[in-house]
């Protein structure tokens, strides 16, 4: 596998040499860029936090972002660099990737790119992604080499990604926690990974795709100094009918470290914003979200946006317990202002109540359910 996974990466920078400097390119004479941006603000109420509820809530800073797309020649620039505060991670690259166009359908993309698997771009309607995020499996960016083909009926990704965003470059350093994505952390690093996806889609009053997802690569441990392997396979549908829309997803995931004995082979870490946690090896995850829009006219308010957003992750271990989650809310549409007012609910969620670090892995049988009220407001240009 490690061969095949070498000679694709090969394979496919060969070619992105090749289009860029044989294929035809449709003349340009001056460089096209476009910047924009974000900044946004949130309140939250957490039923977890008794003094938080005693003030009313916290209502403050969440990020500033820039948005950078560019062409000259045929090749293309996308870049997103976001700014939070220093206790979520501070400044942190998210995508930032190198592209050239062949044909109508065709393109290759060189960089932080975004991971091919699952529901895209994202498996979620709410500010809070679905569960699979916090496992690295929703809006995942990696660094490595991605061919998309966009056709009417179908749609195919080949990619190959070298590792995860890497911010140290030293011969045995750990991933660093500021980064965006969910990526595997701590003793060990992911390698050489590749993925397929392949889509197919119909309907005209029905909108259907149906697509499967499959992804392979090496979790090298930095102690042992061996490559152990992580895997996962998905099945995705999504229906748009009229101003409904309806998303579900069924993956399995398995992550097999060389850890050192006495370390658990059950338990994998993982690092985002800032912070660590402890996720299960070995797991099921299915999802099932609904929306709808409401196209509406009060002042700069245009379309309200209704949804439901759920999550369940299964994890293989038999002692370990199973986690949730659940979101209800409204996406409100104001001119350049989109507002999310989510009520998010979990159970052995490391982000809503609990304990943070082992939620996700062993979890806790006298678990509850814990709830967030939420409101993001952002302005983006």
């Amino acid at each position: 596998m490690k061969i095949t996974l070498l000679n694709t990466y090969s394979w496919l920078l060969s070619s992105l040499f090749l289009v860029c400097v044989i294929s035809p390119v449709q003349a340009q004479d001056e460089p096209e860029v476009d910047v924009g941006g974000a900044l946004r603000f949130n309140y939250n109420l957490s039923s977890w936090k008794p003094e938080q509820k005693q003030r009313g809530g916290d209502f403050g800073y969440d990020v500033f972002r820039i948005n950078a797309t560019g062409s000259y020649k045929g090749v293309s620039l996308n870049a997103e660099y976001r700014l939070y505060s220093q206790t979520f991670g501070g400044g942190m690259l998210k995508q930032g990737w190198f592209g050239y166009k062949f044909g109508e359908l065709n393109e290759l993309q060189l960089g932080l790119t975004q991971v091919p698997f699952g529901l895209q771009q994202y498996n979620s309607n709410n500010w809070f992604f679905n569960l699979g995020y916090y496992m690295g499996l929703e809006d995942d960016h990696d660094m490595g080499v991605k061919f998309i083909h966009t056709g009417e009926k179908f749609e195919y990704h080949i990619a190959f990604f070298k590792n995860a965003e890497e911010l140290n470059f030293g011969n045995n350093s750990a991933v660093s926690f500021s980064r965006y994505s969910y990526d595997v952390a701590g003793a060990n690093k992911e390698i050489n990974q590749g993925n397929i996806k392949a889509v197919y889609k119909w309907g005209e009053l029905f909108q259907s795709q149906l697509g499967f997802s499959a992804q392979y690569g090496g979790l090298y441990n930095l102690d042992k100094k061996k490559t152990g392997n992580h895997w996962g396979l998905a099945a995705h549908y999504e229906l748009g009918f009229s101003k409904w829309n309806l998303m579900s997803e069924f993956m399995i995931v398995a992550h097999n470290p060389e850890n050192t004995p006495g370390t658990s082979s059950e338990i994998i870490t993982m690092a985002a914003y800032g912070a660590p946690y402890e996720v299960a090896a070995d797991f099921n995850l299915y999802t099932f979200n609904i929306s709808r829009d409401i196209p509406v006219s009060w002042g700069p308010v245009s379309n309200l946006k209704v949804y439901n957003d759920f999550g369940y992750m299964q994890k293989a271990e038999s002692s370990f317990e199973d986690s949730f989650m659940n979101v209800t809310g409204i996406l409100v549409t104001s001119g350049n202002i989109y507002t999310y007012i989510d009520y998010a609910a979990g159970y052995n969620h490391s982000w809503l109540g609990g304990n943070f670090i082992d939620d996700f892995s062993r979890g806790n049988p006298d678990a509850k359910w814990e709830a967030r009220f939420n409101i993001n407001i952002g302005y983006y240009f």
